[in-house]
C-alpha cells in the first residue's frame, strides 16, 4: 500500500507534470485565469489521463507480444483523441457552461503532451497495471492541483496591477516560473514519508 501512496503523491507533488515535467503547458497558461475553468479542465484531463492509461497499458501489451511495439506513440495518440471526443461530447451535452468556458482547449486535451506523457512513461517506468492506474490518477490529480494553485496566483498578480512592461505573458510565465520552484521543496518528503 505504501508503494501506491508513494507513486500517488510522488506523482501529485514530486513529478507533476506540468511544475516540474513542463508538460501540459499550453491548457496550464491558456485556462487558469478562473477558477471555474481551471476546475474543469484539470478534472476533464485528470479522467482522459486515467482512462487513456488503462485502455494504452493493455495495448502496450499487445503491441509488444506482436512486435509491433514501435507503433505505440501512434496507437496512443489515436487512443487519446478517441477518449477526448467522446468526453468533448459528454460535456457538451451534460454541462454546457463548462463546455463554453473551456472553448477551444476542450479539443486540445487531444494534443495535451501530459495526456501522452503518463501513458508513455508508466510504460517506460515499469509500472503494473495498477501501478499505472495510480501514477495516471496522480499526474491527472497534479495537474488539477497545478491548475488550481496557479488560478489562485494569477487572480493575485492581476490584483497587484503589475508594471506595465510585465502585464500579461511576462508576467505569467514569471509567476509560473516562481510557482514551479515552490514545487521543488517537496523533493524529499515523499522520500521520508514513504520511503521510497
Amino acid at each position: 500500500m505504501a508503494q501506491y501512496a508513494s507513486i500517488l503523491f510522488g506523482m501529485i507533488l514530486v513529478n507533476n507534470f506540468v511544475l516540474v515535467r513542463f508538460l501540459g503547458i499550453c491548457p496550464f497558461l491558456g485556462v487558469s485565469k478562473r477558477l471555474d475553468s481551471a476546475v474543469g479542465m484539470g478534472l476533464a484531463v485528470t479522467l482522459v489521463m486515467v482512462l487513456a492509461t488503462a485502455v494504452t497499458w493493455p495495448l502496450q501489451q499487445l503491441l509488444d507480444f506482436w512486435g509491433l511495439g514501435y507503433l505505440q506513440t501512434i496507437t496512443f495518440i489515436l487512443v487519446i483523441a478517441t477518449l477526448v471526443q467522446l468526453l468533448e461530447m459528454a460535456v457538451k451535452r451534460f454541462l454546457p457552461p463548462l463546455y463554453r468556458s473551456l472553448g477551444v482547449y476542450l479539443p486540445l486535451i487531444t494534443t495535451n503532451c501530459a495526456v501522452l506523457g503518463v501513458a508513455i512513461l508508466c510504460i517506460d517506468d515499469g509500472y503494473n497495471y495498477p501501478q499505472s492506474l495510480v501514477a495516471a490518477l496522480g499526474g491527472g490529480l497534479g495537474f488539477l492541483l497545478a491548475m488550481v494553485i496557479f488560478s489562485g496566483v494569477r487572480r493575485r498578480v492581476e490584483e497587484a496591477e503589475p508594471p506595465e512592461v510585465f502585464r500579461g505573458l511576462p508576467i505569467t510565465l514569471v509567476s509560473a516560473a516562481i510557482t514551479s520552484m515552490s514545487f521543488m521543496g517537496f523533493s524529499g518528503v515523499i522520500d521520508h514519508l514513504f520511503g521510497a
